[in-house]
């Protein structure tokens, strides 16, 4: 069963693993890295990555991005979106703990972004203008 405008954004909004998904480039099939990623209802997507990683450079040269988020119980529901990148800009140890916050706490979370602050200074925000949605709960009756 289709999802409504708000039950995609809701879940969407929810901690979970997304998958990217990128054109690799001539030849090959899309490039698809799990990654965490921020979002909030009504607001644009948002990833943390190397600014010179191989991700990066896909997502330059696409100008677009897909994220793939799911679960499994208490019934199989995904949420697809995709889009032309809205903007990049550096990334900092704020937005780190801001990311990291929706997946970790306590003293996980203070490590990782003590060593997110130490050795993912390279990192840059890049965020994705939604334009195409698919979404659906697959045990909903």
């Amino acid at each position: 069963m289709a999802l409504s405008r708000e039950e995609r954004e809701g879940f969407l909004a929810e901690p979970h693993v997304a998958t990217l998904g990128v054109a690799a480039g001539d030849g090959r099939g899309p490039l698809l890295v799990p990654l965490w990623y921020g979002y909030r209802p009504g607001g644009l997507p948002w990833i943390l990555t190397g600014a010179d990683s191989r991700k990066m450079a896909r997502i330059r040269a696409a100008g677009r991005f897909s994220l793939l988020v799911h679960r499994e119980a208490p019934t199989p529901r995904y949420v697809s979106v995709e889009g032309p990148v809205d903007g990049e800009s550096e990334g900092s140890g704020a937005l780190h703990r801001e990311m990291a916050s929706r997946y970790l706490s306590g003293d996980a979370l203070d490590r990782y972004v003590a060593m997110a602050e130490a050795e993912l200074t390279d990192h840059i925000v890049v965020r994705m203008r939604p334009e195409h949605w698919t979404a659906a709960d697959l045990g909903a009756v």
